[in-house]
């Protein structure tokens, strides 16, 4: 009989003397760094981190009505560990797959604003009749030190993560196409702290058939402990597999007494979003799956909304799209505005505008965009203007698309239209693509903010669109406008 140690060797052998990629990285030992950011060091960071930061904010509120501490200022001094306990209720203190400190914004600033009301609350029953802005400078100091904090922390850890020194190794049970989708994703987004070093599979599909691997076929299931022993692995990710589900669950079982971090991928994942209700019927899990309503109030709430911040930054933009209107005029001979036809919400058709950052002098019109590719950026002969240039690499000859917002044609946020001809052939090649249409299109979108713009993968396009259509609210949709701030700020092509 095969002992583990037996196993760990025969693996040994199977593998690359000297493994390459992601693996050569993670068999190289930690350092305190990565234990740290990985492990407890950073959650009791940021604990005191925001213990520090309310306690300054309730003492400088104190300070600035010359208060001193004592029974008349209670309320105040119980904020600190009244909204640190809000915060914890919140699970603002637990390991995230993602260290995003836009994603924290919401549930922290709730945090607070609960233990600031409950202080109120205890102001009025104690009869201490603490001033109305004293109150308001420690809630809005609290809001400010602890998102200053926060976002110091963040940053920390996804420098940690994105430059490798604190990359989790992470296998995958399942090289199907989900799989090797999932480590895609995990390779090309080292901010996730995951890096795939293999794969556990018994009848793994060949490269081509899932699009390729960026990490090799290691053994099956029953090669768990041997391979975690070899790669020092502490996730494993449950994709898609010809797995039975009861050999699957022993695989959990045996990751959890290894100390591995389990994950897994749910079936029918393209229709969840994070409004999934969880239900249990006896001993049995239902998830009650609760779709995006385009037709719905809120979307009316979210077209509102665009059409008045629209009109508001075309009053406040009308110097700059003057000037730019002057330059693109004088840059060469032709018209200031572009109009191009775009499909968008029902497969209607309008024209989209933008400044005009080329020649009118016509190239080749049958460009095609590289297999796998969307459209976009410079296509063909090179006929930018040098206004053109600088308007591209900023994005600013987007703004005209504030009128086709104001027009209700386009959103703020939401998928990129596209021209009839493409719509036509990637409707017909690639999956999902028409659901796309059920929204507005958008001047940003979730993919624009994570890098897919120009020629990029038209299924990643795919793929983010449709996560935001399935996952949209209005939080999420300030969240893109706040990202696409920086998004701009990187070359757009």
């Amino acid at each position: 009989m095969t002992t583990p140690a037996g196993e760990a060797v025969a693996l040994r052998r199977r593998l690359p003397r000297r493994p390459s990629g992601p693996l050569r990285l993670i068999v190289l030992p930690k350092g305190r760094l990565a234990g740290f950011v990985e492990g407890r060091g950073i959650q009791a960071l940021r604990l005191l981190l925001d213990t520090i930061a309310l306690v300054m904010a309730s003492s400088l509120a104190m300070a600035s009505a010359g208060l001193q501490p004592g029974a008349e200022t209670l309320p105040l001094i119980f904020f600190p560990p009244a909204a640190v306990a809000a915060l914890a209720v919140r699970h603002t203190y637990e390991r995230r797959l993602r260290s995003l400190f836009l994603d924290t914004v919401g549930p922290v600033a709730g945090a607070i604003s609960v233990a600031a009301m409950a202080m109120v609350v205890l102001d009025t029953a104690l009869g201490l009749r603490i001033e109305v802005g004293v109150m308001v400078r420690a809630y809005v100091g609290a809001l400010v030190l602890v998102g200053l904090g926060r976002a110091g922390v963040s940053m920390l850890e996804r420098w940690a993560r994105t430059t490798g020194r604190s990359a989790r190794p992470t296998l995958i049970v399942g090289a199907g196409v989900v799989g090797a989708q999932v480590a895609r994703r995990l390779a090309d987004a080292p901010e996730y702290g995951m890096v795939p070093v293999g794969f556990l599979d018994i009848d793994p599909p060949s490269q081509s058939d899932v699009g390729g691997r960026p990490a090799p076929v290691l053994g099956d299931p029953a090669d768990l402990e041997a391979i975690v022993e070899l790669t020092r692995a502490r996730n494993l990710v449950l994709a898609f597999s010809n797995e039975p589900d009861q050999d699957l669950l022993a695989t959990i079982r045996q990751a959890e007494a290894l100390g591995l971090e389990v994950s897994l991928v749910p079936r029918m994942f393209e229709s969840m979003n994070d409004r999934v209700l969880y239900d249990p019927v006896g001993g049995l899990p239902l998830l009650g799956l609760r779709r995006t309503d385009p037709r719905g109030w809120q979307f009316t709430v979210k077209h509102a909304q665009d059409r008045v911040i629209a009109a508001l930054l075309l009053v406040a933009l009308l110097p700059v799209l003057a000037g730019i209107s002057i330059a693109v005029r004088l840059s060469s001979p032709g018209g200031v505005l572009f109009r191009q036809r775009r499909i968008g919400r029902d497969g209607r058709s309008f024209d989209l505008l933008k400044f005009r950052t080329m020649t009118e002098e016509r190239a080749d019109r049958g460009f095609t965009p590289d297999s796998g590719a969307a459209p976009g950026g410079v296509e063909g002969l090179d006929r930018r203007t040098s206004v053109g240039r600088m308007l591209r690499r900023t994005s600013l000859d987007e703004l005209p698309q504030l009128v086709n917002v104001l027009r209700g044609e386009m959103s703020l946020v939401g998928p990129r239209p596209e021209r009839p001809e493409f719509v036509e052939l990637f409707s017909a090649d690639m999956r999902r693509y028409d659901d796309r249409h059920r929204v507005k299109s958008g001047m940003t979108g979730w993919a624009q903010v994570h890098g897919l713009r120009g020629q990029t993968s038209l299924a990643d396009r795919v793929e983010l669109d449709n996560f935001y259509i399935e996952h949209w609210s209005l939080a999420l949709d300030w969240k893109i406008l706040a990202r696409t701030v920086f998004a701009v700020l990187r070359s757009a092509e």
